[in-house]
């Protein structure tokens, strides 16, 4: 299995978010971790205390950025301002890459502080990948986007969610982050075969894939990460693999936070994917 066009990263192999309550551990003991994943907005100030922490670990590890507020399907276009800062913070961290939800969140200037989910239309389609081929320009950095967790859907939709998202990739000529969690999740709660999502995207443009826990309620389940991976979910990611051949994989944990020794031991379970994905492509060949 060979790295994709949009995959030159390979080499990075298994990471984790960087979150607070690891920090002191991380320094304190440096483990053997290939890169940490930042949320971007946090680390986008002027000064203090998180710069402070992030020069700390950026003097040890690879950091790679993944931005919860562009919106890059938003109607309204793209926040110049946050378009700076996020391009100054790249500059800083020199990652690899960058990636953010393929999702709305504002209107008339009011933030939702959610990644909310877009009509499956033409439409918005040209909107979504007018604003990547910005996006990517001005931060001259390749860029990725994330398919979200959903709970709703627009009775506008005229495509599939792996449709939409296929074609916004290949119009703005981007990557894609590719969460195994939130396609299972939204599967679920929207009746569909998680497998022919997987199997029906441009595979070439995956550069980097999330795993992640979430919660089961009476009616839904939610991406909540605040658990360990489910069995179906890694069935997903092995398959994931065995499509887009090894990918930079990021175990996101946001919430209910086990000690660091957990996390990472949860993150390193997707080596045993990664060997199956192998051998199943290696019989099938």
């Amino acid at each position: 299995m060979s790295s994709n066009r949009f995959n030159s990263h390979s080499d990075l192999e298994i990471g984790l978010g960087l979150r607070a309550p690891h920090l002191d551990h991380i320094l304190a003991r440096k483990p053997d971790v290939s890169w940490f994943e930042i949320i971007s907005e946090n680390y986008m100030v002027d000064g203090g205390r998180p710069l402070h922490m992030l020069d700390r670990i950026l003097a040890q590890y690879r950091v790679v950025q993944h931005g919860v507020g562009l919106y890059v399907g938003s109607a309204q276009g793209i926040d110049r301002d946050h378009l700076r800062r996020l391009r100054s913070l790249a500059r800083r961290t020199k990652t690899p890459w960058i990636t953010d939800h393929l999702c709305w969140g504002s209107v008339d200037g009011s933030f939702s502080h959610d990644l909310l989910p877009l009509p499956y239309t033409w439409e918005a389609v040209e909107i979504a990948a007018a604003n990547i081929r910005l996006v990517q320009d001005f931060l001259e950095v390749p860029f990725a986007v994330e398919n979200v967790s959903s709970y709703a859907e627009f009775r506008e939709s005229e495509m599939t969610e792996w449709e939409f998202l296929g074609e916004v990739v290949e119009r703005a000529d981007a990557g894609i982050l590719l969460d195994v969690n939130n396609i299972y999740v939204s599967s679920i709660n929207h009746g569909f075969d998680p497998l022919v999502y997987l199997g029906s995207l441009p595979h070439e443009r995956v550069a980097q894939i999330h795993i992640a826990g979430h919660a089961r309620y009476e009616r839904f389940i939610i991406d909540t990460h605040d658990h360990p991976v489910i069995d179906p979910v890694w069935r997903l990611y092995a398959r994931a693999i065995e499509l887009a051949g090894p990918t930079p994989t990021l175990l996101e944990w946001d919430a209910r936070i086990p000690p660091f020794e957990e996390v990472h031991a949860e993150a390193l379970k997707a080596n045993r994917y990664v060997e199956y994905a192998a051998r199943e492509v290696a019989r099938a060949s």
